[in-house]
């Protein structure tokens, strides 16, 4: 595999960080502007980080292709809900170029972004700034892809059928995919390089390990599309007939971005995981028993070690707990905990990661 040619990766993925004004909306104007991402996302993962009087606690992931004011939420089934129109919710409003403008919601509100004084985080991709329809599978996709990054957005319509194909604009084989139902309440569904797609799946809502969900899950992929079944259960179904569905579909860039295992060692001096670059971004999923989804980043924790986190899977503050630590180093992320989530001994675990710094070119990553 040939390194990425992305020099500087936060012009693809960036986190930003700020803390809420208080400011408020009306019908059709947004609150405030947020700034500072680097670039005109096209994928925005919001997260409260604290408790705040008249907050909540809930996460918000909005992308281009739906619209910006369409919301899901990772820790939850609901289908999709539009800030546009029940804006008292609050709400992404808007994509910038250089960030995102957000519609402050009322106290309580399910996704209110601009609580006064609450403290937030943003993760933040860049697709293609725009879509093309896709005929590489055997149902049309809508595509923003990013080839450079390895990154893309796709949303489709189920037929109902199971073995159909869709395309997902990446031009090399995906690493993961992650998707959700939008026009019904239904889990969030992610195939993983780590896991055996073609038997297993994983839910992003849910602290399940990797298992069988009936048969409506992905359980194949090639380098132009991957393949949806209908599902028997309730559980997952990524291809019911006339269901409307949203993926975000990741291939691996080496340099860049890095998907794949590891087994944990049930120690303090944990297990040391290479990923080529020094992370800026990661997600672990424990694989073998059931255990909460764990997300770290760069910004709200600039030093070693790593210990604020946050479950994707569920609608909790984000934690500050000794026993939940890793390092972010220079080429890669070491565990520092004993703890089941992320370092069981024997334990089977997945990743996702993103670079702050390559460890290759004329930019090398420089140590924490």
């Amino acid at each position: 595999m040939a390194y990425t040619t992305i020099k500087k990766p936060s012009d693809y993925f960036n986190t930003i960080l700020y803390t809420g004004n208080g400011a408020t909306s009306t019908a059709g104007t947004l609150a405030r502007t947020i700034t500072g991402v680097g670039f005109q996302p096209d994928f925005t993962w919001l997260k409260e980080r604290t408790a705040v009087a008249g907050g909540y606690q809930t996460h918000g992931l909005h992308d281009a292709v739906r619209g910006a004011t369409k919301w899901l939420g990772s820790n939850s089934t609901n289908a999709e809900d539009d800030v546009a129109t029940g804006f008292s919710n609050g709400g992404l409003g808007s994509f910038t170029s250089d960030g995102f403008g957000i519609y402050s919601g009322t106290s309580g509100g399910t996704n209110n972004y601009n609580v006064n004084t609450g403290n937030y985080v943003s993760w933040n991709w860049l697709g293609a700034n725009g879509t093309a329809s896709n005929t590489d599978g055997s149902i049309t996709s809508t595509v923003s892809a990013n080839t450079t990054s390895g990154f893309s957005i796709v949303s489709y319509t189920g037929n109902g059928s199971d073995g159909a194909t869709i395309g997902h604009g990446l031009g090399t084989t995906p690493s993961m995919v992650i998707v959700k139902r939008r026009d019904a309440a239904q889990n969030w569904t992610v195939a993983h390089s780590g896991i055996n797609i073609a038997s297993q799946s994983l839910a992003l809502n849910l602290t399940t390990n990797a298992t069988t969900f009936g048969d409506g899950w992905i359980d194949a992929w090639d380098s132009t599309t991957f393949t949806a079944n209908q599902g028997t259960t309730s559980i997952v179904n990524v291809n019911a007939n006339t269901g409307t569905y949203i993926a975000y579909c990741f291939a691996e860039k080496k340099g860049f971005s890095k998907f794949g295992s590891y087994t944990g060692n049930g120690s303090t001096d944990g297990t040391f995981v290479y990923t080529g670059f020094k992370p800026a971004f990661v997600i672990i999923k424990r694989t073998d028993t059931a255990e909460n989804w764990t997300l770290f980043d760069n910004k709200r924790d600039v030093d070693n070690v790593a210990e604020h986190l946050i479950r994707p899977d569920t609608s909790a503050a984000e934690e500050i707990i000794s026993s939940y630590r890793l390092d972010l180093l220079s080429n890669g992320f070491k565990l520092k905990t004993t703890d089941g989530k992320m370092n069981a001994s024997g334990g089977s675990y997945i990743y996702m990661a993103f670079a702050e710094e390559p460890l290759v070119g004329d930019n090398p990553a420089t140590a924490r």
